[in-house]
């Protein structure tokens, strides 16, 4: 069964980057990890309660404080916005968006080789 997500606000997917980084933390492990000036600590709090809520991370209680985990792996994040992306504006087109990527970032030969080999790799895993 294909997971359903829900997508994050930017401060949701701040905080998720900082777990993802740091596989666990407490809300003050992952308030260190921002620049100053930095989000309050109430604030951290309240968004990591409703990524639990969203169903993106766990939690281990230590007495009254809780350490925090991922439960949607950053890759199968990226995957969700990826595929989204591609359908809201290239048709659901791999071929469009990389064809977009392309003509926007005039890719260097050594991307466009870099990216060749990433491809005949995932082929050859295929045959």
């Amino acid at each position: 069964m294909k997971k359903v997500y829900r997508d994050l606000t930017r401060a949701e997917e701040e905080v998720m980057q900082v777990l993802w980084s740091l596989n666990k933390a407490f809300v003050k492990d992952i308030l260190e990890q921002f620049d100053e000036p930095r989000p309050a600590y109430n604030t951290v709090s309240t968004i990591v309660r409703i990524l639990e809520d969203k169903g993106f991370i766990g939690h281990k209680s230590f007495g009254k404080t809780h350490e925090y985990y991922p439960l949607v792996s950053k890759s199968e994040y990226s995957r969700h916005m990826l595929s989204k992306l591609s359908k809201g504006y290239f048709l659901g087109s791999f071929k469009n968006l990389v064809s977009f990527l392309a003509e926007e970032k005039e890719l260097s030969l050594r991307d466009v080789d870099e990216i060749k080999k990433i491809l005949n790799s995932k082929k050859d895993d295929h045959e």
